[in-house]
């Protein structure tokens, strides 16, 4: 599986962008799709997950404010995000996991990674 992440750019705070992570392959439905995130300086960071059967889970810092959904005819997930803050600033990344269950909060249960595509929240 490749992925592919768009949809970065530059945008005040209070604004919003909506990422998309284009998958090749056609076994895109079975996969769970993750967003995550990484500030300079930092760490990445779990931001969201969409599991093959619909359900997602947010970390709590974008709980209200980020949605993530997939279109699977079209092979393609996406992060809504809106209300952005500064420090929200970051390269985000897609992943792709092939197993289930809990652990989706940690890279090492994705086993495909998208290239990044940089957001910047100006204040």
């Amino acid at each position: 599986v490749q992925l592919q992440a768009s949809g970065g750019g530059l945008v005040q705070a209070g604004g919003s962008l909506r990422l998309s992570c284009a998958a090749s392959g056609r076994t895109f439905s079975s996969y769970n799709m993750g967003w995550f995130r990484q500030a300079p300086g930092n760490e990445r960071e779990f931001v969201a997950t969409v599991m093959w059967s619909g359900a997602a889970y947010y970390a709590d810092s974008v709980k209200g404010r980020f949605t993530i959904s997939r279109d699977n005819a079209k092979n393609t997930a996406y992060l809504q995000m809106n209300s952005l803050k500064p420090e929200e600033t970051a390269v985000y990344y897609c992943a792709a996991a092939r197993i289930n269950g809990p652990g989706y909060r940690q890279e090492a249960y994705y086993n495909y990674w998208g290239q990044g595509t940089l957001v910047t929240v100006s204040s």
